[in-house]
């Protein structure tokens, strides 16, 4: 499927009627990635007093604090250039992982093979150690495809995964920050088609945990 255009491995559901998948076949599968590893994944990084000249700058850290306020239960669509940029520069060095989800052609539909690693999702974001913290799910396709039809797409599914996550584990939504990149930001440039370009990336905007 690596040649469709706006077809990447993300983390979206359809819900209610909408719901691709049913529960037998949820049961069926297994996700490639366990509720362990993403939360292990996603853990920020524990300070100790040795580290403690790398403790973010309180200034700094009101900044971020405000913006992140800002974009909270904002609609993925109503987001500029401008703040989508500044969540791909606040996310660059938080703890975050990629996952592997894939989806029907052209379309924000989870395919049946996919929904258990979304399941493992949910189940990573409801565990006590994360409990709290705020997220970012970005989306991201391949290249091919029109800049503005592979935006649209990242951002519907963005929005459905978020959907998803309150509906089905109770997270918050404003603990939850979407945001759609398209094909802007590869993560192969050197193959724009691959497969590899086609993710959710989740990343966990918490500061680091206190000293030990």
């Amino acid at each position: 499927m690596s040649g469709f255009p706006g077809v990447f491995r993300t983390v979206t559901i359809l819900l209610g009627a909408g719901l691709l998948v049913t529960a037998g076949t949820a049961h069926a599968a297994e996700a490639d990635v366990s509720a362990d590893q993403i939360v292990n994944a996603l853990q920020p990084k524990a300070l100790t007093r040795g580290l403690s000249a790398e403790r973010p700058d309180p200034a700094v850290q009101s900044r971020e604090d405000g913006f992140v306020n800002s974009v909270r239960n904002r609609k993925t669509r109503s987001l500029s250039l401008g703040e989508r940029d500044q969540i791909a520069e606040l996310t660059a060095a938080r703890p975050k992982i990629d996952l592997d989800i894939q989806f029907e052609y052209n379309s924000a539909r989870i395919s049946r093979a996919s929904l258990p690693a979304v399941q493992e999702l949910g189940k990573a974001l409801s565990d006590p150690t994360l409990k709290g913290a705020s997220f970012v799910v970005a989306g991201y396709t391949d290249a091919v495809g029109s800049e503005a039809f592979n935006q649209d797409l990242s951002e519907r599914r963005a929005d459905t995964i978020k959907q998803y996550l309150s509906t089905k584990f109770g997270i918050a939504g404003s603990d939850l920050v979407t945001v759609g990149y398209g094909k802007t930001r590869l993560k192969d440039p050197n193959a724009p088609r691959a497969a590899v370009n086609r993710r959710v990336q989740v990343v966990n905007l918490s500061s680091q945990t206190a000293s030990k």
